[in-house]
């Protein structure tokens, strides 16, 4: 297939490890280019929800893009970038955790391998409490380790006054050549909530946009956002296929278009803006339904998607609308397809154990989930499904990924689980995926791009449940 290039200013905002500042830097950035009149792509790397939804917000989109190089394959990423980034002015990337951190030793899948692969320069966000030639020392040590990598320039964050700045950059400068571009005080990195899983979700605050304006006049007082754009401008040419479509667009299908109810609301919001298209462009048409605050499902549902999010959090609401953890209960006991991720599995259980607190839930399965203080799961998990299921064919392997405070207690020795893993805790004893009719919850996350089984799977079995079968 004839190939041609495009020209897609871009930049990676990277950091040197978790909480440096990228996070602030690239809301701030995101914002103020959209305010300026430019049309801006947000991207995150990696599989997180939580900073994708705030650059999504910041951008004026529902949902960032993830580009993960460990789930994804290389085409998979690229077009995903250029699909989206090839119809905007500029497009940021924000990394993950430290710019050379990946799976291995090696730095495998890392920040730094996604802005190779995407031919992107890179502005490093790096924290300097209490150092000063030190901090050169870290930016030398980046340079000599990624010699291929265009690092462009330095963000100081966490400048104590004009004095340390002037310091940090002298020593910056003269040892690596590489620019400081930019400082941001002491103190001033604190205006993104957190909790468990990270920052707090945009729909669990008041007033979302105040943070992102805070962030946007930190990033205006103390950045060169001239200089940021001439970075981003010197990024170069992509190769792209000529006839890929900008927007996805729906294609025909044999299954036949079905209905599949999505639970979407501040309780649960951990989607892939990919596997909601990929549902789609099968053919099905997705309804979002709100567990908080609807009292039903749709009478014509041939499927539900429950995603993962803060169940815990609202699990109290959640309790309250009885109505609702009936119509699921219901539902599954009919045969209704149901499938259901982390979050959603909690939601499926008989109880959430928050706070020392026993909340019920729908009881689909007979176990109770207890949200500890640490992590119970948290990576990239590799399972094998194993046992016959609604959704998947026996053998696949499933790539994917999990985060979770919560674990499951008191299961029922009767409880069938199907997929065996390779990688990662689940729900323990290397195990995961319930099954209970054609109800399937585990805490694996999956993103299509990695997984094209998945929403064959949820249309076909919505198909069959649709014909009576």
């Amino acid at each position: 297939m004839a190939r041609t290039t495009i020209r897609i200013p871009r930049l990676v905002i990277a950091g040197t490890g978790g909480d440096s500042g990228k996070t602030l830097v690239s809301l701030g950035l995101v914002h103020l280019l959209k305010k300026g009149g430019m049309r801006v792509s947000v991207f995150k790397k990696g599989p997180d929800y939580i900073d994708a939804a705030w650059l999504g917000l910041a951008g004026g989109v529902q949902m960032a893009r993830n580009l993960d190089p460990y789930l994804m394959k290389t085409e998979k990423i690229m077009s995903a970038f250029t699909n989206s980034a090839q119809v905007t002015d500029m497009a940021i990337i924000e990394g993950n955790r430290g710019l050379c951190d990946g799976v291995t030793a090696d730095g495998d899948y890392s920040t730094a391998f996604l802005a190779s692969l995407l031919k992107t320069p890179v502005v490093l966000v790096l924290p300097v409490q209490k150092v000063t030639r030190t901090a050169a020392a870290v930016v030398a040590g980046l340079k000599q380790m990624e010699p291929g990598l265009d690092i462009a320039g330095i963000i100081l964050n966490k400048v104590a006054g004009k004095r340390h700045e002037d310091v940090v950059k002298k020593a910056i400068e003269s040892t690596s050549g590489i620019p400081v571009i930019g400082a941001i005080p002491k103190g001033r990195d604190n205006i993104l909530p957190d909790r468990h899983l990270g920052l707090v979700t945009p729909g669990d605050l008041f007033e979302p946009m105040n943070a992102i304006e805070r962030a946007a006049e930190l990033v205006k007082a103390g950045l060169d956002i001239e200089r940021l754009i001439e970075i981003a401008s010197r990024a170069p040419r992509l190769a792209i296929d000529p006839d890929q479509p900008k927007n996805k667009k729906k294609q025909n299908n044999t299954l036949g278009q079905t209905k599949i109810g999505v639970f979407r609301d501040e309780a649960f919001c951990f989607y892939y803006p990919e596997n909601l298209e990929q549902l789609e462009s099968l053919g099905a048409r997705l309804v979002f339904i709100s567990p908080l605050a609807a009292d039903s499902l749709p009478n014509d549902l041939s499927g539900l998607y429950i995603g993962g999010g803060f169940p815990e959090v609202h699990a109290e609401r959640l309790a309250e609308n009885k109505a609702m953890l009936s119509a699921v209960r219901s539902a599954a006991e009919s045969g209704l397809p149901i499938y259901a991720e982390c979050g959603g599995l909690m939601y499926l259980s008989e109880t959430v154990v928050f706070d020392n607190k026993a909340i019920p839930m729908s009881g689909v399965f007979s176990i109770d989930t207890e949200v500890e203080k640490r992590p119970q799961g948290h990576g990239y998990v590799i399972a094998l499904v194993q046992e016959e299921n609604p959704f998947f064919p026996k053998g696949a392997i499933l790539k994917g990924h999990e985060f979770h405070y919560s674990r499951v207690i008191d299961s029922d020795s009767h409880l069938k689980t199907v997929l065996n893993l390779k990688k990662g805790k689940g729900i323990g004893n290397g195990r995961d995926g319930l099954v209970r009719k054609n109800v399937m919850a585990s805490y694996l996350h999956l993103h299509s791009s990695a997984c094209p089984e998945w929403s064959q799977g949820i249309l076909k079995a919505a198909a069959l449940f649709k014909m009576g079968k």
